[in-house]
């Protein structure tokens, strides 16, 4: 299956950002905590260039808690201030005023220094769709001052949400960029609910998971299904199909409605903790 998705509206929304860069103090990025590297969009630090940088990863209670400690050693050491969070229940997000502390230091001294006290630091929130954004949004100021949605592209518009006096905050649309150069992170991304699933074909997308994800977590899927054993991916699709009581007329097992709900164990976080990538492992050190 080729993984490709760029719809038309994301091409504005990266403009749209690129004109209000210029206003901005901070950029805080979120990135989903069981693929960090894949979910950064690679615009977004040509668009930041020279701007403080926070990095969130975001659903970390989904991601395998080992795998969270070493991404965020990974980009402590690319110069970013990152901690993880859990924007659905608000674990972390106390922590993120005294990050923002900590990345705009230097920029409230100069402040100080020119005179200029109570102007509020301006933060643009940033990543790719699904990743959680306006959920992290509400979370952290408290109140449901953005739309969310479980489908990607929910905020098509930017949105200024005044925090407190010292914060303010950007929300953008999410976006990817135009071409997945690797075809894994174009997969990686429709793991996580980041390329529309209407475009994608549900068993496929299912097969390549479990292809992913069986030498590391294959005894999780075991255990969620009752599976006898791991095996080739397609059998195992077909056995959770069985196992789930998901066949079709003539007794044929439905793995159309048995990839989904593979997916969707993944993603709610029923199927365990998974991380899908790690440094070292599977992204280049250099970058």
């Amino acid at each position: 299956m080729n993984y490709q998705w760029y719809p038309g509206h994301m091409t504005k929304a990266r403009r749209m950002m690129q004109e209000n860069m210029q206003w901005i103090d901070l950029v805080i990025e979120l990135v989903d905590a069981r693929v960090p590297f894949s979910s950064r969009n690679p615009d977004i630090d040509m668009l930041a260039k020279g701007k403080a940088r926070i990095m969130l990863l975001n659903k970390a209670d989904l991601a395998d808690p080992a795998a969270n400690k070493a991404w965020t050693d990974f980009y402590r050491q690319k110069g970013f201030h990152v901690l993880e969070v859990n924007s659905r229940s608000g674990q972390g997000v106390k922590g993120i005023n005294g990050l923002v502390a900590q990345a705009c230091r230097e920029k409230i001294e100069r402040n100080k220094k020119r005179g200029i006290v109570n102007r509020p630091m301006r933060a643009m929130v940033v990543g790719i769709p699904n990743v959680g954004k306006s959920t992290f949004i509400n979370s952290y100021a408290g109140k449901a001052c953005t739309k969310t949605g479980n489908k990607p592209g929910v905020t098509k518009g930017k949105q200024w949400i005044r925090l407190n006096k010292d914060l303010e905050l950007l929300d953008t649309p999410g976006i990817l960029w135009p071409k997945f150069e690797d075809q894994r992170t174009g997969m990686l991304l429709a793991f996580i609910g980041s390329v529309n699933d209407d475009i994608l074909i549900a068993e496929e997308l299912a097969v390549d998971f479990i292809r992913s994800v069986q030498d590391r977590y294959g005894s999780l899927i075991r255990d969620r299904y009752g599976l006898a054993e791991t095996g080739q991916p397609s059998d195992m699709l077909r056995e959770i199909a069985l196992r789930k009581h998901l066949i079709k007329k003539g007794e044929e097992p439905d793995y159309t409605r048995a990839s989904s709900l593979l997916i969707e164990d993944f993603r709610s976080g029923r199927l365990g903790r998974m991380t899908l990538e790690w440094p070292g492992e599977d992204c280049d050190e250099g970058e």
